[in-house]
This record gives structure tokens, C-alpha cells and sequence, in this order.
């Protein structure tokens, strides 16, 4: 080899270096400009400002317990005692909480030493560890109250509303109403309503006591009356789950049935004529390219709200997406298998049933059972918008800003659905087309 090739590959090496160098400096600069673009394109630091943390607390606390409203209605001086504020979680005529007494002056012990007096007149006597007696008069829309000007962080007060939130429970005052919240860990009336008479009963009771109603036996009336809770409405959400795996079902079957002899369309191997092929090949593109949420909104208006819109709005996006897949499967199909069928004297379409769909069956299957899985969490999504499913159901439990256990329910329930689908999708895969050891 002479000097000049020498110093030739020597140049070459060396500009190769430079290239990897610039290369491994180039590539983490990029990242770096690109953090800091999206440092102040999404404003960062506002977020971090707005951030609030009480709101995330509350928010998690209403998750995994309930509280229980005594509110007085200051024009009529009625006092109702209400599970989470809602009519079907009102206490009846003659029941109230143990922690409530009281006649002509309603006492609430909040716990901690919080007490809160309703007194005659729609006066309200409020008393805290280590802050002065607070009183407040309500006079039509307006509040009088001696609280002082220099306010702690956990009271809120004007002329026409305050709200004061301690560790014990929260307490708001209106000229309309004055209200208390106390809190307590668990899911409350999750089993029965107040009006039930197996509320308060033991398990022990209710399989083994006495009968609790004449007229039905204890486990057949628990059993209905659990299932016909009116506030946590278990047989609406039964129904709701099962609307969304059927909206998955229905759209994943469908899609694969019609994507199937369409992906024969698009394979070159099995669709000589060119203009066919590139036809089918972007109405694909076409249907899978516009996500299912927008074939929701847009099959709603067409069709109305309801399980088969979000069923169609899924057929639609998965049979683009199953026709890619499928098509590609049978372009890679071994040509022997076929050439041995048809050795045979078989027919076209029976070249292709033994031929050609055996040896598919496992990619096809596979993708069919997985996109079954991953539909049953996007039904949730779509029967929010069309108005079907337990999507549906915490949608409107999140609408409220109140019912935050029934979100945290709904929540458990749409992750147990997932898992069951995932193990039901292998369960099933493994006795369609066995398993690998």
C-alpha cells in the first residue's frame, strides 16, 4: 500500500470520528433544545404556580371515604341529614347521625373538639382548638360575623359566603343555607340504602338471624336490595359493562370479518391488478387514518347517541388497521404450502382456505384477540361521547365534582374489566392456537 492510500484512509478515519463526535453531540443538544421548548411552550412554570395541592388532597380523600351533610336551610329553618348530599342517601323522618344531638339547639360534634352550634334565629356557633368562638348571623343574603380581619389560610370569608375547612370536616355558610361536612374513611350505603332493612346488619345476621323482613328471606332480600341500591346503582353498572365489552366485541369481530377478504385485495401475491390493490390499500389508510373518536362524533350525528355508534366508530378504525396487518401477514405466506394444495387439483377459493388461511390463523388471531383487549379500554373512552357504557357513568360522576368514591369505583371496575379481558384474550389464544413452552 502506498503513503498516499495511507494517508487517504487515514483522512477517512479521522472525518469518521469527527462525524461520530458530532453525531453524539448533535443528538443530546437536540433533546436538550427540545425539553427546553417544551419547558415554555407548555408553560412550566405557571403550572407549577396554579398547582394545588389542598384541591389534590381533597380530591383523593373524597376517593376512599364519604361525608355526611347536615344542612339547614336558613328561610325555612328545615335540617336534613344527607350520605354525600344526595336525596337517596337522606337519612328518614327520626334518624340522624349519633354525632348529631340536640333539639332547639342542634349540637354536631365534628370530633377534636370542633363543635358547631345551629341556634334559633339562623345563628351559627362555631368552635375550634385554639381560634376564638366564631358567630355568624344570617340576614337574608348577607352574613354578619365576628371573625377578624386578619384571617388563617383555612378560612374564607365575605358578606355573602364562608367556608371554613379544619382536619375534622369543613363547614359553609350562605345567606340561603349553612352546611357541615364530616368525613369518614370507606364507601358508605355501598351495600345498603338507609331505607333498607338490612343497613347496619352484620353478614352474620343476614345469613344466619332471623328473618329482617316478613316478606322475604334475608339472603334474597339483601341480594335485591343490594342489587337495586338506588344511590350506587350496581345494576346499572353491571349493564354498563357489559354494553362496553359488547361495543368492543361487536366492533373488533366486525372489523376482522370484513378486513379479512379485503386484505386479499391489497396482497400483491393474491391482487395482480395494481389499480384494485392501491384502491383498497388507501381506503385503509382512509378509515384507520381518522381515530375512532372522531368517527364517534361523527357517526352520533348520523345515527344518535348509543352502544352501536361507538361499535361502528371502532369497526370503521379497526378494519383499516386489521386490513394493513392482515394483508402484510398473507404477502409473507410460504408459497410451498399453497403450490402443495394446489397440486391437488383444488380450486382457487380452496387454495386459499388450506392453503393460504392456515398459516395466517396465528397472526390474525393474535391481533384480533389483542386489539379486543385494548377496544375494551377505548369503549370506555367512546361511551363517554356516545352516551353508552360505563364510560357513560363516569363521565357523569366526574361532571358532578362531588361523587369522587363513585369514580374511584367506576375506575376499579373499568381495571378489572381490562384484566379479565387480558386474561380471558389468553386464555382464549392459548386454546385456538396453543401455546409456546
Amino acid at each position: 500500500m502506498t503513503s498516499i492510500d495511507l494517508d487517504a484512509t487515514k483522512f477517512q478515519a479521522v472525518r469518521l470520528f469527527q462525524r461520530k463526535r458530532m453525531i453524539g453531540f448533535a443528538i443530546p443538544a437536540v433533546i436538550a433544545l427540545y425539553l427546553a421548548y417544551i419547558f415554555f411552550a407548555f408553560d412550566l412554570p405557571g403550572l407549577a404556580g396554579r398547582a394545588n395541592l389542598d384541591n389534590a388532597v381533597t380530591l383523593a380523600s373524597d376517593s376512599w371515604s364519604h361525608k355526611v351533610h347536615v344542612t339547614r336551610n336558613n328561610r325555612s329553618g328545615e335540617i336534613t341529614y344527607a350520605v354525600e348530599g344526595e336525596r337517596k342517601g337522606t337519612y328518614p323522618d327520626g334518624m340522624r347521625p349519633d354525632w348529631v344531638s340536640g333539639d332547639d339547639v342542634i349540637t354536631i360534634d365534628l370530633g377534636g373538639d370542633h363543635i358547631v352550634r345551629y341556634l334559633p334565629d339562623n345563628r351559627t356557633e362555631i368552635e375550634i382548638p385554639g381560634f376564638q368562638l366564631i358567630e355568624v348571623q344570617a340576614e337574608g343574603r348577607s352574613l354578619n360575623t365576628n371573625l377578624p380581619e386578619d384571617l388563617p389560610d383555612w378560612i374564607s370569608a365575605s358578606n355573602r359566603r364562608i367556608g371554613i375547612s379544619t382536619p375534622e370536616g369543613r363547614i359553609t355558610m350562605t345567606g340561603a343555607r349553612t352546611e357541615v361536612f364530616n368525613y369518614f374513611p370507606g364507601w358508605e350505603l355501598f351495600w345498603f340504602t338507609l331505607d333498607s332493612p338490612y343497613h347496619g346488619q352484620g353478614f352474620g345476621t343476614i345469613l344466619f338471624g332471623e328473618r329482617l323482613d316478613p316478606t322475604r328471606s334475608n339472603i334474597s332480600g339483601a341480594i335485591s336490595d343490594w342489587w337495586n341500591n338506588a344511590m350506587w346503582r350496581h345494576k346499572d353498572v353491571a349493564w354498563a359493562i357489559g354494553e362496553t365489552i359488547l361495543m368492543a366485541f361487536l366492533g373488533t369481530m366486525g372489523a376482522a370479518i370484513i378486513a379479512l377478504p379485503l386484505a386479499f385485495l391489497a396482497a400483491k401475491r393474491f391482487s395482480p391488478v395494481m389499480v384494485l390493490r392501491a384502491a383498497t390499500r388507501r381506503l385503509f389508510d382512509f378509515v384507520r387514518g381518522v381515530d375512532a373518536l372522531i368517527w364517534t362524533v361523527v357517526l352520533a350525528r348520523a345515527f344518535g347517541p348509543g352502544p352501536l355508534t361507538g361499535a361502528l366508530a371502532i369497526l370503521l378504525t379497526d378494519t383499516g388497521t386489521f386490513g394493513k396487518i392482515f394483508s402484510e401477514a398473507l404477502e409473507n405466506v410460504d408459497q410451498n404450502q399453497i403450490e402443495g394444495v394446489s397440486s391437488t387439483g383444488a380450486k382457487p377459493l380452496q387454495r386459499y382456505r388450506f392453503g393460504v388461511i392456515p398459516q395466517v390463523v396465528p397472526v390474525l388471531l393474535a391481533q384480533i384477540l389483542y386489539f379486543l383487549e385494548s377496544n375494551t379500554r377505548s369503549a370506555t373512552i367512546i361511551g363517554a361521547i356516545t352516551g353508552g357504557g360505563i364510560g357513560l357513568m363516569l363521565t357523569q360522576a366526574i361532571q358532578t365534582q362531588k361523587d369522587w368514591e363513585e369514580v374511584a369505583y367506576y375506575i376499579v371496575l373499568i381495571i378489572a374489566m381490562v384484566m379479565f379481558m387480558d386474561w380471558f384474550s389468553g386464555w382464549l389464544r392459548g386454546k385456538l392456537i396453543g401455546r409456546k413452552d
